[in-house]
């Protein structure tokens, strides 16, 4: 099961109690999923297809709650990819097709007749509550999410570039930075980042699907830092483990050339002790002389050896 379908399946039992809700849900889940049928002048019928049983017994519900209608469900395998089975229900215009779709502000009435809303319906979301359900109802029809184990990607997608816009303005409106991409023909509206994708199933209610997303944000924090302080860890090594060579092989090259009765006796001491002690950090050689000497000490007086060992070369 793909994690968009755990999702899914989550926010589809969610009890959405308040009939301005449920009408909010269903008008998304209409525009998402939904075909208009129209049979003459005056019979306007609707034809909703999933293949997520759980939505389809959400439209199902929804439906009855809010018309007091029970729709027509046939279930078909699919010839085609995976063979899923896919539900559709059908209300035709008898049953109330006209009256869900007014009711759900895709179609208004106009001097001229009927006229198709293809933006999203401002009146079914002025509540707080309403637009989290219409964000759940467009999610469960035309979205999806990427596993958060390997990228952090979700997706709305419409074929009406004026409902997609809608769509973005409606997540924005949440602090989001959702936008909008042309995708072969459809439009695609998409969060990036994993804490934007976490706040939008917060919005939406998948808090169990939300706990996985953090836990997975959680791990690769974790893992990232402890890579970057590994990263550190061996890059410090490398520079220590160089510097100390080099200053080995400066103090050989003035030991064997002029010799340590030649140069400051402080220096002397130091270098003696480096070449006993070629591992040792800079604090653990400030502690071996008599009396000790801090790092800084110690650095000064091997940066004088080297400046010594340089003349020599040249």
């Amino acid at each position: 099961m793909t994690f968009s379908s755990v999702v899914k399946n989550e926010i589809s039992k969610i009890s959405t109690e308040g009939k301005c809700c449920q009408l909010a849900e269903l008008s998304a889940l209409i525009k998402m999923t939904g075909t208009i049928q129209i049979h003459g002048r005056n019979n306007i019928g609707i034809k909703l297809s999933t293949e997520n049983a759980s939505i389809a017994r959400m439209l199902f519900t929804l439906i009855k709650d809010i018309f007091g209608i029970n729709t027509r469900v046939t279930v078909r395998r699919n010839k085609q990819l995976k063979k899923n089975n896919n539900y559709t229900l059908y209300i035709d215009n008898q049953t109330g097709g006209e009256k869900i779709l007014l009711a759900a502000g895709i179609l208004t009435k106009a001097d001229e007749g009927m006229k198709i809303n293809y933006k999203l319906p401002l009146k079914l979301v002025k509540k707080p509550c309403c637009k989290k359900a219409y964000l759940r109802g467009v999610f469960l029809g035309g979205g999806s999410i990427s596993n958060p184990e390997k990228t952090y990607h979700l997706e709305i997608v419409t074929n009406n570039s004026d409902y997609a816009e809608s769509i973005k303005k409606l997540i924005n409106s949440y602090e989001l930075n959702a936008k909008v991409v042309n995708r072969k023909g459809n439009f695609v509206v998409y969060l990036k980042e994993g804490e934007q994708v976490v706040d939008y199933l917060n919005i939406i209610g998948a808090h169990k699907a939300l706990l996985s997303v953090e836990n997975v944000r959680i791990y690769k924090e974790m893992r990232n830092n402890i890579n970057r302080m590994v990263n550190c860890e061996t890059a410090n090594l490398s520079k220590i483990v160089n510097a100390s060579i080099r200053q080995v092989n400066n103090i050989e090259l003035i030991k064997t050339r002029i010799g340590f009765d030649n140069i400051p006796e402080g220096l002397a001491e130091v270098a003696e002790i480096r070449l006993m002690y070629p591992d040792a950090s800079l604090k653990e050689l400030g502690e071996m002389m008599s009396p000790p000497i801090g790092k800084s000490g110690i650095n000064h007086r091997l940066r004088k050896l080297d400046e010594i060992a340089e003349q020599i070369k040249l």
